[in-house]
């Protein structure tokens, strides 16, 4: 009886855990590796999961030679609330490509730097909500400017437009240091040039601009709300506003404009950029009409 009873607890199974024993060490090894890579498959299932938004990013670069050819790369990037379109890039950047170049600073819709060409409109890309577009995001550089690499274009010709209407107080006769006061302004003349102060060099006004995009020569919407700023300051003197508007009043200047109200629509900033040219236009008719 007890011998029958023996026999069953000598008997080897291949579930005896007593079997597991007798396995090599590599063997063991390679159990342990399989089981965490079980435990890791888990834990990124719920990232396998989480919500992406396709970008397709406008690439370029004139030094390497597979990528003198413009084209456009995907790329699929988590998507959390408050998302905007800089936000976007930049994942994609430290992610997946850090060759991807764009610029960028404050991220505060203040520098104006990060101006690109998303869904076919010019906007500003730390202001621009990802969840307010339609999906796929295609981003590009702005339209009408050189390309130099990827999303930067060169701004250089939009630098010189603004230069030109000389955008800084003058004053001809400049008082001894003992003499100088301050330069009041009244509250009603800086609820009038408010909004062209606001102004942050982006140049998406002028990317949205069909006359500046045919004519180097215009001066442009963004350099014209740049004279407005002064000519319109009651402190600055009648010489230098006449100046001014001779700047404006030529071929190239305000008269170029077609009303076509573009660059209001694409400015970041809100401000009324057709409406201070038509004011300019104005201007100008007045000064030369005054025959006293």
């Amino acid at each position: 009886m007890s011998t029958q009873q023996q026999k069953p607890e000598t008997q080897e199974s291949p579930e005896d855990p007593e079997m597991k024993g007798a396995e090599s060490p590599q063997q063991e090894r390679l159990k342990e590796k399989e089981s965490s890579m079980v435990d890791e498959q888990s834990t990124a299932d719920p990232d396998a999961d989480e919500e992406t938004v396709l970008i397709k990013v406008f690439r370029y670069d004139p030094e390497v030679a597979d990528k003198q050819e413009p084209r456009f790369d995907d790329f699929h990037v988590p998507f959390k609330k408050g998302m905007t379109v800089l936000d976007a890039v930049m994942y994609a950047r430290d992610t997946y490509d850090s060759s991807l170049t764009f610029r960028h600073s404050c991220r505060q819709a203040v520098c104006g730097s990060d101006a690109f060409f998303v869904n076919g409109k010019q906007r500003l890309g730390c202001k621009t909500q990802i969840s307010e577009l339609e999906h796929p995001v295609r981003i590009e550089p702005l339209p009408h400017q050189e390309v130099v690499k990827d999303l930067v274009v060169d701004m250089d010709h939009f630098y010189d437009q603004m230069h030109t209407v000389e955008p800084y107080f003058q004053s001809e006769d400049t008082p001894d240091a003992s003499d100088l006061e301050e330069q009041r302004q009244t509250r009603e003349n800086r609820e009038k040039v408010k909004m062209s102060t606001r102004c942050i060099w982006c140049g998406a006004c002028m990317s949205s601009c069909n006359i500046a995009a045919g004519d180097n020569d215009y001066l442009g919407p963004a350099a014209i709300n740049k004279a407005y700023r002064f000519a319109m300051d009651d402190r600055e003197e009648d010489d230098i506003k006449e100046h001014r508007l001779r700047i404006l009043e030529q071929e190239q200047g305000v008269w170029r404009c077609q009303t076509q109200f573009s660059c209001t629509e694409v400015c970041p900033k809100d401000i009324p950029l057709t409406e201070h040219i038509q004011e300019l236009k104005r201007e100008a008719v007045k000064k030369n009409l005054k025959f006293w």
